[in-house]
């Protein structure tokens, strides 16, 4: 047995980012340790209910339901606001902890500060990563051609001088980018089947643990129409929804298409009423127990999210993935690659191409069979119970 022990877990405010962590959360707080989670206010309920302390901090990041337009074009759009945000919020948190330091810290890969703490209070501490992870040559092969061009900039130049001297500022002598990509110990959240290069990804560092799943009754139910042969789930996540002419096309592939049912996720940037008028067999929501409605689909139209991606996987569900930004499209093609799904451009996403991939997808038995095979290998990779063993075993370390 493990002594009970304070552990204090690290995150922003993304539901992409949060979601992934809370059954391991809750697991750990079920077998007695006393755990906090810093967290800005707007997903503070979410981490309360697990039984986790909620020790708030304010975000200067576009909140969780922020218009996908708030984070930008470019590579720097995108990373600049994550290392302000860490710079602002390390003396917050700080606090909160003063006088109240873990055992243990962990750390969602886009918090920083968490890594920051766990070096300044000398304690271990672990990733927990709800995407792909770096393999042997990631650098090589990937980050590289992508930095080589903003490195040159300026505004690059700047981005990282900031970076590297908040590390120093903090006792901190690594790069900024294997502080950011390479941590000491990392649990990876999602299934290795959906993690590209595996063979090549060091497992001394990282564990894949697969779906970290509760019951998610807590989130509500959803129950499958009489007389619905077949259903469709549309889902583009939280964060990359403000996507009309995608969700009109998708009305048009299946809203006349006999004995299918449409479930549409439209997020909160979508007026219903830009979709024009709905068959009997469409219904719309800002938000969807996503869960409850893929044990009972028959195809997910998905962007291709880590979350969503294993979501598919787990309840064996065939998809087509829309990807629309970040990992996603490295995710598209994993699951293309396994056999399960079919990867399609959102401009390229007409009307007549999703209902054509559909009707090929849901009645092909080899899908059907390669599903049921990654469904079970993802549940032999522990999930919730494993990774917090392997939390335990770093306490015990």
């Amino acid at each position: 047995m493990t002594a009970p022990a304070h552990i204090a877990m690290f995150s922003i405010a993304a539901h992409g980012h949060v979601n992934p962590s809370l059954e391991v959360i809750r697991e750990l707080v079920a077998r007695g340790h006393r755990v906090s989670y810093a967290i800005p206010p707007a997903l503070a309920g979410k981490v309360a209910e697990t039984g986790a302390e909620p020790k708030l901090w304010n975000s200067t990041l576009p909140g969780p339901d922020a218009d996908p337009d708030a984070w930008g074009d470019s590579l720097l759009d995108n990373v600049e606001p994550f290392l302000d945000d860490a710079v602002q919020a390390l003396p917050q948190i700080a606090e909160a902890y003063r006088g109240d330091e873990p055992d243990l810290v962990l750390y969602d890969i886009a918090s920083y500060a968490g890594r920051v703490l766990a070096h300044r209070w000398k304690v271990p501490a672990i990733s927990l990563s709800p995407c792909m992870v770096a393999w042997d040559g990631y650098e090589q092969e990937v980050a590289e051609p992508m930095w080589e061009e903003p490195k040159k900039t300026e505004r690059g130049k700047a981005y990282y001088a900031r970076f590297k001297a908040w590390l120093e500022e903090n006792g901190i002598t690594l790069h900024p980018d294997p502080f950011m990509g390479r941590p000491d110990r990392s649990l990876v959240l999602i299934p290795r089947a959906l993690q590209p290069n595996a063979d090549r990804v060091d497992e001394r560092v990282y564990s894949f643990v697969g779906a970290c799943q509760g019951d998610r009754g807590n989130e509500g139910d959803w129950q499958r129409p009489a007389g619905a042969e077949k259903v469709v789930l549309v889902s583009l996540g939280s964060a990359f929804t403000k996507q009309p002419a995608f969700y009109r096309e998708c009305v048009k592939a299946f809203g006349d298409l006999p004995g299918w049912h449409l479930v549409l996720q439209i997020g909160r940037h979508v007026d219903p009423a830009e979709l024009g008028d709905l068959p009997g067999n469409v219904e719309v929501h800002g938000w969807v127990p996503q869960l409850a409605v893929l044990r009972q689909a028959d195809l997910f139209v998905t962007h291709a999210g880590a979350g969503g991606s294993q979501e598919g996987l787990v309840t064996a569900t065939p998809m087509i993935a829309v990807p629309q930004a970040a990992d996603q499209f490295v995710n598209a093609d994993m699951l293309q690659g396994l056999g399960v799904a079919r990867k399609v451009l959102t401009e390229e996403a007409t009307a007549g191409m999703l209902r054509s991939i559909a009707l090929a997808l849901v009645d092909d038995p080899e899908v059907a069979a390669r599903l049921a095979g990654l469904q079970a290998r993802t549940e032999k990779e522990g999930g919730t119970q494993r990774a917090a063993d392997l939390i335990e075993a770093e306490l015990r370390r």
